[in-house]
């Protein structure tokens, strides 16, 4: 398994981060129980991936028990990531966001669901322009000298929240934001304008979620009426009457030609951009998780990554944009 460094922090993880939101819903819908879960847990551990991400809304909690029962004497060998911001109670109106008080006691609760002492990364689910962001890092920072979180992560800000997050930190003394975590893939490039380069001149890790658009890249979307897959039952949203086919079919054809599957060119690309850490990925089975995990140490070569671009064009003022203009070494802090 191949590692990378989590931003400044100097600490290694996997390439492959195993993401648990479905860890503790239905598994007759896309869900995975107990058992399955923890036994995937361990294919995790097995190939080497270090790295786990959850959050206290997923199932409401029930996503992080599992994990803590699933790392129970493994705890030390594994980067934990959990989140919080989302709404945990439907009758505390206070049980959500990123107030100095919610933060600390879901912190607290986060703590003893995943039965541990100390959370490696914390993670900021969603930003809330109504709640200063000098109460957000200052609840971060507290958890952090009181040995509960030793790193602290966004997730989904835009590069002016992640900017006003930063120079914040400083004014306060403030460890702040080590990572981020967007969602990133080739339907969705809208993070290069941006946000990917601002992480990237500051060292933040970048923790890409939906790197498979849902499982839209992985071609089960290609027929008429899929059989399986989150959106086959149900598409409330119109997803799939939205989705470029032509597009998605032409990128099947380059996926053939290098004999690797939709899914793993998609998850190869995206382990591939400048700047990215670790991808999200999440599996209901080993053989799923395996690949997936393998797809992420394939090198792509230029000629690779020119024909996907040449089919899912870069975000204006991309990182190409960016390097071509202002080069790697252009760095101001």
């Amino acid at each position: 398994m191949e590692y990378r460094s989590l931003g400044r922090t100097g600490v290694q993880v996997s390439v492959a981060c195993f993401g648990t939101m479905t860890f503790g819903w239905d598994p007759e819908d896309w869900g995975s129980s107990e058992e399955a879960s923890i036994q995937i847990t361990n294919a995790a551990l097995d190939l080497g991936i270090n790295f786990f991400d959850t959050a206290d809304v997923y199932a409401r909690g029930v996503s992080e028990t599992i994990l803590g029962k699933a790392l129970q004497g493994k705890r030390a060998e594994v980067v934990l990531a959990t989140k919080c911001h989302g709404k945990m109670s439907d009758s505390d109106v206070n049980a959500s966001g990123n107030s100095y008080r919610h933060i600390i006691l879901a912190c607290e609760a986060s703590l003893k669901r995943l039965g541990t002492d100390y959370i490696d990364l914390y993670q900021i689910h969603r930003p809330q322009p109504s709640v200063p962001i000098d109460e957000t890092l200052r609840a971060l920072d507290d958890l952090r000298r009181a040995g509960k979180i030793l790193y602290a992560g966004c997730s989904t800000f835009a590069a002016w929240q992640v900017c006003e997050a930063h120079y914040v930190a400083k004014e306060l003394g403030a460890a702040g934001f080590v990572t981020e975590q967007p969602p990133y893939n080739l339907l969705d490039r809208r993070i290069e304008r941006e946000l990917l380069p601002f992480l990237r001149t500051y060292d933040y890790a970048v923790i890409p979620w939906s790197p498979l658009a849902g499982g839209m890249l992985s071609g089960k979307y290609l027929d008429a009426k899929p059989d399986e897959g989150r959106y086959a039952k149900s598409d409330p949203g119109g997803r799939l009457a939205q989705l470029p086919m032509d597009k998605l079919r032409e990128f099947q054809t380059v996926a053939t030609e290098l004999e690797m599957s939709m899914a793993s060119l998609a998850l190869a690309w995206v382990a591939n951009q400048p700047g990215i850490t670790s991808p999200i990925i999440g599996a209901r089975s080993e053989a799923q998780l395996k690949e997936s995990a393998a797809a992420l140490e394939i090198k792509l070569s230029d000629e690779t990554l020119k024909k996907i671009d040449s089919i899912f064009a870069p975000a204006s003022h991309s990182v190409a944009y960016y390097n071509a203009n202002f080069g790697p070494n252009a760095r101001t802090r």
